[in-house]
């Protein structure tokens, strides 16, 4: 009896299956896939949430494919995929391919849903032939070609991602694609650094400026690479570069320049330079290193007054901590209040993300120029306000 009553619901499937194809091509382009999908979820929930492998493949199999029925077949395919049970996905776009009678015009867009499949499954190299096979595609060769980068992002195939970027920079001029080509170039240039290879870092960081003239990471590199060839003053000049990129990452390049002033400048000569760039661009990596530039050239109770004088327009914990340390040291003590509030402060900071990405909200505190989460380049950046920048 149960195995009646298995196969009249399959039978009644098939039937509300080809009637919603029906509905689902009228007024529509016939590749595109059916909009109706939360309605579709609804009745697969019930149909296939307690049924094995075999009787899902049983109705995928009772199912016609024809130009009527395949945004349904695509639609059940998407909604396993989305729930997390890939094999049944597979399974289902596998037989959808292997029919001798689905119209040749909506085999791309099977084939990359199959690539999706992989995709999520882990099965890399499957996914990576498919999309492959997908890159000169007219309408499937710019999603196709996508996928494949950020496939190769994840493995660190840096090489083989910049070749399929450049296939698509060729043909398209996506301000974000010259984004992507950019900061790939750069892990290039890092790694050609890391082998000490100092002309081929530094042509592929240069290169990486001619994709995209804001790509600060770019400029950092040429910045470390001429500290390893000893030129400082050009190297602090690069840093400088990286607040008419993007201003927003100044607190790194502020991070190396004062490191770089300490062991082979003098910190005391940036002065004007650090006033004019934190009355543009106000943060506490500046004003921190501003206070140690005063410090140096006018002592330390002119360093203590302008910290004080900020901190009230702009208040800051790190900035406190640093104003507690300086005014203890400059009165010959350091009273219980004082290393009260110090370790409070630390407490506080050593607890708080100091980056974050403004396209998704993953934070941490360590910076990516890849953001882990919505693996977009360059949206992870340093937080701002009282705990942070």
């Amino acid at each position: 009896m149960d195995m009646v009553f298995q196969w009249l619901l399959l039978t009644v499937a098939v039937a509300v299956g080809w009637v919603v194809g029906r509905l689902g091509s009228q007024g529509r382009r016939a590749s595109r896939v059916i909009s109706d999908e939360d309605s579709v979820r609804d009745r697969l929930q019930f149909l296939f949430t307690n049924y094995s492998d075999q009787a899902v493949d049983n109705f995928v199999q009772s199912l016609a494919v024809n130009k009527d029925t395949v945004s349904l077949h695509l639609s059940i395919g998407s909604h396993f995929r989305n729930k997390g049970e890939t094999d049944r996905a597979i399974l289902i776009h596998q037989n959808l391919l292997a029919r001798p009678e689905l119209p040749a015009r909506y085999t791309p867009q099977v084939t990359l849903e199959l690539a999706m499949d992989y995709l999520n499954a882990g099965l890399h190299d499957r996914a990576e032939a498919l999309l492959h096979q997908l890159m000169g595609d007219q309408e499937y060769g710019r999603r196709a070609s996508t996928a494949l980068i950020e496939l190769y992002q994840q493995e660190r195939e840096w090489k083989k991602a910049a070749q399929v970027a450049q296939t698509l920079t060729r043909r398209d001029a996506d301000p974000a694609m010259f984004k992507t080509l950019a900061y790939i170039t750069c892990e290039l240039s890092d790694a050609a650094l890391i082998m000490d290879d100092r002309w081929a870092a530094q042509k592929l960081a240069k290169e990486a400026l001619d994709y995209d003239r804001s790509c600060v990471r770019a400029t950092l590199l040429l910045m470390k690479q001429q500290v390893r060839q000893g030129n400082f003053r050009e190297a602090s000049n690069q840093s400088f570069k990286v607040f008419e990129q993007n201003p927003e990452f100044g607190p790194e390049a502020v991070d190396r320049l004062m490191k770089l002033e300490q062991e082979h400048g003098d910190v005391g000569r940036l002065f004007k330079k650090l006033k004019k760039l934190y009355d543009q661009y106000p943060s506490t990596s500046l004003l921190l290193a501003l206070v140690e530039s005063v410090e140096r050239s006018s002592g330390r109770p002119a360093a203590i007054d302008l910290l004080r004088q900020e901190l009230e327009v702009r208040p800051s914990v790190r900035g406190l901590l640093r104003l507690v340390e300086m005014a203890g040291y400059e009165k010959g003590m350091t009273t219980d209040e004082g290393r009260l509030v110090s370790r409070i402060g630390h407490l506080i900071l050593a607890n708080r993300p100091v980056y974050r990405c403004v396209s998704c909200g993953f934070s941490g505190q360590q910076l990516h120029w890849l953001c882990p989460s919505c693996k977009q380049w360059e949206t992870v950046r340093p937080i701002q306000g009282v705990e942070a920048e």
